[in-house]
């Protein structure tokens, strides 16, 4: 039996938001409080509630190190940050991936002039990124060392990169990323081409994963095995300077970032994406100078910590829901000290499940049968959402979200 919703979820970011005011500089301001030295202004202090895995992001894409990484390494494309519906932009690319033969190849222009944050397997030399280096990175998530949870084989279908991954199972030989594949070429320095076995018309939505982000083979090769998770080094924003596992991450500004400025664009109704476009357009990112993550899994903790001014932005914890923002406004005592709230849908299923073995609801009997579907059809979903929502969960009869 399942019931769906789109469950309205506390806290800027990826869902509802109770967040800190934004300070006229574009970063996070403290709570109604003067930075202190431990926490410059320029700071934004943000709390995971589940313990990250490692930064690799072949090795790793679960919600957390996907979060860090994707500040870390750039995929060729991303998302516009406001516009609905979603759009596509270029973030290393030259422009937009140019299609041919019914969507089955495509190829896309690196832009030159991006580096690789420095590290001391580039011999003090600035680093370039390459149209070479996504297909090293692409090839990699296949290896079987890696071991990658990602499913870019189907999600791609790039001619011959199944069995360059199964040649390797099969030989029990190291992985070789140097033997060239027909589906997946740099045909310069800045050109990258795509052929694939079946049509992929959204090709340009799977390489804005951040999984697919580009690694320099030099630094990998510095790092084996599994200690390349603890010594990320890509073309983004920013770079890891500290790492307590399941503790501390702490990111700070790539200093060599290129130029690279606030864009978006909000629909023409949306007046809250027009005014935040209008305060920042134009604002070179990273817009903070750095980043630290606690990792607070226990949501009393997590909660309190942004009371007294630890954290500048919470997903606010589900049983602190009706505290922070009752009926979905931010609750007056904590708009006094400036916090602002944002919500977002967050799509969720519920699945409730009989116990067949059981004498009173099991079964297969017309009775039994008849029985699950009047508790099915008894189900008081207006209730519920009241009771276990705060009222705050739209409900859905489809499984896609609004």
């Amino acid at each position: 039996m399942t019931d769906t919703s789109s469950r309205r979820r506390f806290l800027q970011g990826t869902a509802l938001a109770a967040a800190s005011a934004a300070g006229s500089d574009g970063a996070a301001a403290d709570q109604a409080r003067p930075p202190t030295s431990a926490a410059p202004r320029k700071t934004l202090r943000v709390a995971f509630q589940t313990a990250e895995s490692g930064f690799d992001p072949a090795r790793f894409g679960d919600f957390y190190s996907a979060t860090i990484n994707a500040h870390i390494f750039e995929p060729l494309y991303t998302y516009d940050p406001i516009a609905q519906t979603v759009r596509i932009v270029p973030l290393t690319a030259a422009g937009p991936a140019e299609h041919a033969n019914e969507f089955r190849t495509w190829t896309v222009r690196v832009s030159p002039g991006t580096f690789f944050t420095d590290h001391p397997a580039f011999q003090g030399q600035r680093r370039e990124l390459t149209a070479s280096d996504y297909v090293y990175s692409i090839k990699r998530i296949v290896d079987p060392v890696v071991n990658s949870g990602s499913n870019v084989i189907p999600e791609l279908a790039i001619l011959g990169l199944d069995g360059l991954r199964q040649r390797a199972l099969k030989s029990g030989q190291p992985f070789d990323c140097d033997r060239p594949i027909e589906g997946l070429r740099a045909l310069d320095r800045y050109t990258l081409q795509f052929r694939l076995e079946a049509p992929r018309p959204r090709l340009m939505q799977t390489l804005a994963y951040a999984g697919h982000g580009a690694l320099a083979r030099e630094v990998v090769q510095a790092h084996p095995g599994t200690e390349i998770v603890g010594h990320p080094v890509g073309t983004g924003p920013f770079r890891l300077v500290q790492w307590r596992r399941g503790s501390l991450i702490v990111l700070e500004r790539n200093p060599h970032y290129r130029e690279r400025f606030f864009d978006a664009q909000p629909q023409d109704d949306d007046a809250e994406g027009h005014r935040i476009v209008r305060q920042l357009r134009g604002r070179r990112l990273p817009m903070v100078g750095r980043v630290e993550v606690l990792v607070i899994t226990e949501e009393q903790p997590r909660w309190l910590a942004f009371l007294n001014g630890q954290l500048d932005v919470l997903e606010v914890p589900g049983s602190f829901a009706q505290q922070a923002m009752p009926g979905g406004q931010v609750a007056p005592y904590l708009a006094r000290r400036g916090v602002q709230g944002r919500r977002s849908l967050a799509p969720v299923v519920r699945l409730m499940w009989f116990n067949m073995a059981h004498p009173l609801v099991g079964g297969y009997t017309p009775e039994k049968v008849a029985l699950r579907r009047a508790i099915g059809l008894g189900m008081n979903g207006r209730r519920d959402n009241v009771a276990v929502f705060g009222g705050q969960a739209p409900p859905t009869h489809t499984v896609f979200a609004p």
